[in-house]
């Protein structure tokens, strides 16, 4: 049985929950960057209270060939999207350079629709040299997240704050070594699936989305 701390009621509670974790970054200039769909009304909560302008940041998987749930890799979007590859998976399946460069324009292409969708068109924010706060709904396995980590620090992020409300102890452990710090509310042994850590889970929409990221363009950016 989960504790009550364990528990949150929605993404609107870990938002601000996690708000207070992370406010000794409110003076740093922070950006945050939320991972949709579910993790942007995480992180509008986040970005509200720190005064703290709001983006999205895209994963999209590379698959291997014929087998397209199976992870060879990553393209992460950004002012320069990053690709992120898995160097086990590649020696494994050893895909064409040919096959890498379609997938990855593939998944460029659904990146700028999925952009384009959210953000009206808007251009990603560069993070190089800002503090950048990536935050998410939850982790589980951790694979995404560690290929976004990762093409922030290629970008020339200053200092990358990872935070999320719930996520398993050994994935936290596997991804300390991308981030500069990690802020995890909940690190629960008996971690099955992040959704039983909410008592409403409802699946984010992209009206929803649209909508937040809309309200926090007119969040008071703190002053520097």
């Amino acid at each position: 049985m989960f504790e009550a701390r364990d528990v949150f009621a929605d993404r609107q509670d870990a938002g601000r929950r996690l708000a207070t974790a992370v406010a000794k970054y409110a003076d740093a200039n922070p950006l945050v960057l939320a991972l949709p769909r579910g993790g942007v009304p995480v992180g509008f909560e986040v970005a509200s209270a720190l005064g703290a302008t709001l983006d999205i940041l895209i994963v999209r998987k590379i698959g291997a060939p014929g087998h397209a749930e199976y992870g060879i890799g990553a393209v992460v979007d950004g002012a320069n999207p990053q690709v992120v590859l898995n160097e086990e998976a590649m020696r494994i399946v050893r895909p064409s350079s040919d096959y890498l460069e379609a997938e990855k324009n593939r998944q460029l292409a659904e990146i700028e629709r999925r952009r384009e969708t959210y953000m009206e068109g808007r251009p990603p924010v560069p993070v190089e040299d800002r503090t950048v706060i990536l935050v998410d709904d939850g982790i589980a396995t951790g694979g995404t997240v560690k290929a976004a980590l990762r093409s922030l620090r290629r970008a020339g992020a200053r200092r990358i704050i990872l935070a999320v409300p719930v996520a398993p102890p050994d994935t936290i452990e596997a991804l300390a070594q991308e981030a500069d710090e990690i802020v995890c509310l909940s690190t629960p042994e008996a971690f099955r699936a992040v959704g039983l850590h909410y008592e409403n889970f409802e699946q984010t929409s992209d009206e929803e989305v649209v909508s937040l990221l809309h309200r926090a363009r007119s969040i008071p950016v703190r002053p520097q």
